[in-house]
């Protein structure tokens, strides 16, 4: 029974890049003919769409649930509005931007080089941080469009389900640069999958069950050390919940 679900769960994996792959071909086309902020509209909802297709097509195999309805109240917002979340897992900006097509996300450069992700993220208006200096600049260009950002002030994967790594005060940084509010997502799991030092091909205990919730929304006031410090210390509390 393990090894059928095991490789139930690699198939998961590999539709996960099918369609993947299936919208970066579509945005790398997509970026010849949309320019601007018409081009990052489109590219937003095509991700979130597909990953919502993602989800739908995981919790049907049993395998994988996403409990993150609570987020479909930020899709109203007005304006900017950056999104703070914990990084347990390797698919939590998947799980976030799935429920919100205004969004878009911080991420390495790696990854905008990646051929799973790159001209799909490009068309949308990700945020590289390689140099801050660049990261600062873009994402509060971002957020003065109306974006919603998503950002992981971890910076890297939680070292375990309920634990946290330091936040960098970039995050807070950015949002008093732009003058927007941080609204938390504190994202609750048990599964160490896809977690820090988990391999893609070994099964855990399944059903794979996340919860996005959310958290507090903070106000852009202070210095970024203050704010990253309330920041880190309500999610350290909300974790040990």
């Amino acid at each position: 029974m393990r090894v059928l679900l095991g490789a139930w769960l690699l198939v998961l994996l590999a539709w996960l890049g099918v369609i993947s792959i299936a919208w970066n071909l579509i945005a790398f086309v997509l970026k010849f003919f949309l320019r601007g902020p018409v081009a990052r509209r489109v590219g937003r909802a095509g991700i979130a769409y597909g990953y919502r297709f993602y989800w739908a097509c995981a919790r049907a195999s049993g395998l994988m649930r996403l409990e993150a309805e609570s987020l479909d109240a930020l899709r109203d917002v007005p304006g900017g509005l950056l999104i703070a979340a914990n990084h347990p897992s390797l698919l939590d900006a998947l799980m976030i931007v799935a429920r919100l097509p205004r969004s878009a996300c911080i991420m390495k450069g790696s990854l905008m080089r990646n051929p799973f992700l790159g001209a799909g993220a490009g068309l949308a208006g990700y945020v590289v941080n390689d140099s801050t200096r660049l990261m600062l600049r873009t994402a509060v260009e971002r957020l003065d469009e109306g974006c919603q950002l998503v950002a992981f002030p971890e910076g890297t994967r939680s070292p375990a389900p309920g634990q946290m790594h330091p936040f960098s005060r970039s995050i807070a940084l950015i949002a008093l640069r732009a003058r927007v509010p941080v609204q938390a997502v504190v994202i609750e799991t048990d599964s160490p999958y896809l977690g820090k030092g988990w391999p893609l091909w070994k099964l855990p205990p399944v059903p794979i069950v996340f919860r996005a919730r959310l958290g507090e929304r903070f106000e852009p006031a202070g210095d970024a050390e203050q704010l990253s410090a309330r920041m880190e210390e309500y999610f350290r509390q909300e974790l040990r919940k």
